[in-house]
């Protein structure tokens, strides 16, 4: 989950300050703020409006190149 909630910041550009900071706030609303109370998968789902997805741990682990899709949806 970790390297998925990552490419969220990765999809808006890394190199996007504005972008970054609103995924940035994004997170400290969901994942930081809502904490243990929240089943995971809500928190997670709240963040990203998705439940996790395999890809970007895959493509973090050179698994699985820029552009593939690892799992079928």
């Amino acid at each position: 989950m970790s390297a998925d909630a990552f490419s969220a910041f990765e999809e808006v550009g890394l190199d996007n300050e504005e972008k970054v900071q609103e995924v940035g706030r994004r997170f400290r609303q969901t994942v930081l703020a809502m904490g243990g109370g929240t089943p995971p998968s809500e928190v997670y789902e709240a963040f990203r409006g998705r439940q996790p997805k395999p890809d970007a741990l895959l493509r973090h682990s050179g698994l699985a190149k820029e552009g593939e899709c690892a799992a079928t949806h």
